[in-house]
């Protein structure tokens, strides 16, 4: 996965940072990569915009749970968004069944964060610039829970209820 991270060991808590990639890929089947599959990569919970193949009408994702692919109409473009961590596969058709190319799609977090793993709990944090608390898919579940909690009532409080 193209991620630069750095890790220092803080206590007993591993930190971790990483730096975001950019947002846009064109899915086009390189001549040197004849038969094997490129690497797309989406950040979870973000949406990237691809070019696809002339003549595609259908777009196939392997694990819908891991990303969702759209195609846009009439536009030569399609929208991959990551729903969790993994790996899968997309696959693009002409209108006869035909293959027109194959991808492999990994989504990761990527944007820039602070991850710190404390024995068995994780907490996240955005830091652009300052700190603060997030909610990331592998995040401890007590941590996942406050955090949504601190979220709702915030929420309640900032409505005037």
């Amino acid at each position: 996965m193209p991620f630069d991270a750095a890790a220092r060991v803080v206590g007993r808590a591993i930190v971790l940072m990483g730096l975001a990639a950019p947002a846009l890929v064109a899915l086009a089947p390189t001549p040197a990569a004849a038969g094997a599959r490129d690497l797309v990569t989406v950040t979870v919970d973000r949406a990237r915009i691809a070019r696809i193949p002339d003549k595609t009408q259908t777009l196939v994702i392997g694990q819908p749970g891991i990303a969702d692919v759209t195609m846009l109409k009439n536009s030569g473009m399609g929208v991959i968004t990551g729903k969790s961590f993994g790996e899968t596969n997309l696959i693009a058709l002409d209108g006869d069944g035909n293959m027109l190319g194959e991808w492999t799609i990994r989504v990761g977090a990527e944007k820039a964060d602070l991850l710190v793993q404390n024995g068995l709990n994780r907490e996240s944090y955005i830091c652009a610039p300052n700190c603060l608390p997030t909610v990331e898919l592998s995040d401890s579940k007590a941590v996942a829970s406050d955090r949504a909690g601190a979220v709702s009532a915030h929420s309640i409080f900032s409505a005037g209820k």
